[in-house]
């Protein structure tokens, strides 16, 4: 017997590769007309790099990332998302001195050493866009507008913008030990996963999926109903010049994403007919991480 692909991984033939090339052209064309300028990364960074930006106790940082050591003992990791890679490059090559307001794309294969399941791959493709040097409502909503006019561009209707506000150190803080206590109260209702997650990053318990932890987290508070008065200020002007831009969304509080780096606005986008593995896109906010990197 010949040697196979390995486990979670899968060549693009010929058909499936036209296809591939199809999207990603027409998502960088959209992205193009939006002044978002392609950047290429490479597949592999420093380890401490995702560490620093996603969080060292996140499930992609703990157990989702195919990290080796190079020659010199430096451990080096396959990219498991784009965004820290970008932010990086654009602090090594002083991007910002060039203009102020950035807006970079990228397309490419980003890796995760997860279980291979239905919908799920160790390697699989991203198209990516960043937004860099503005904290005003109109930044996040530009790129929503721009990500709803790839989804055309590429074809894609019916799509479901899901939406929820993370707040920020202000008022996050306050709400992650309220959060907490309510968790511990139910400690014995949760998985032995959200139970490690209390210690550590309390908001993953509302979008774990496993039916007890989602029962048990139903009366859970809100956490856009903690916003300090800046970040509920910011959330409603993002709303209303979605609304303004005709580009439906539905609120949701258990959107908490999985990546440190997050504040304020954080969205997800689910295509139709897809099952449980339906989320196609999303992302959110980062202030701060140009900074930390």
């Amino acid at each position: 017997m010949g040697i196979s692909a390995v486990k979670g991984f899968r060549d693009a033939l010929p058909e499936a590769a036209r296809l591939l090339g199809r999207v990603e052209s027409a998502a960088l064309d959209v992205l193009a007309r939006y002044g978002f300028a392609e950047i290429r990364l490479p597949i592999v960074e420093k380890t401490e790099l995702f560490a620093r930006a996603i969080g060292e106790t996140t499930d992609i940082v703990e157990k989702e990332m195919y990290t080796f050591p190079d020659r010199d003992g430096t451990l080096l990791t396959l990219r498991p998302e784009g965004t820290a890679s970008l932010v990086r490059a654009y602090v090594e090559h002083h991007l910002d001195q060039r203009d102020p307001v950035g807006r970079f794309a990228y397309v490419g294969p980003m890796f995760r050493h997860e279980r291979p399941q239905k919908g799920r791959h160790r390697q699989f493709y991203q198209v990516g866009a960043e937004l860099i040097g503005r904290d005003d409502p109109l930044s996040d909503a530009e790129l929503l507008v721009a990500m709803q006019d790839v989804l055309d561009g590429i074809g894609i209707r019916g799509a479901t913008l899901l939406l929820n506000s993370l707040g920020d150190e202000s008022c996050r803080p306050a709400y992650r030990e309220r959060l907490r206590a309510f968790g511990e109260e139910h400690r014995a209702e949760l998985c032995e996963n959200c139970r490690r997650r209390l210690e550590k990053n309390p908001l993953r318990i509302l979008d774990c999926k496993e039916e007890g932890c989602r029962a048990a987290t139903t009366d859970a508070p809100h956490l856009i109903d903690h916003l300090c008065a800046p970040c509920g200020e910011h959330f409603v002007r993002v709303r209303a010049l979605l609304d303004e831009a005709g580009v439906p969304y539905e609120l949701d509080w258990r959107l908490v994403r999985g990546l440190d780096y997050y504040v304020r606005t954080t969205f997800e986008v689910h295509g139709p007919g897809l099952g449980s593995h339906s989320a196609i896109g999303a992302g959110g906010r980062y202030d701060g991480l140009v900074a930390q990197i």
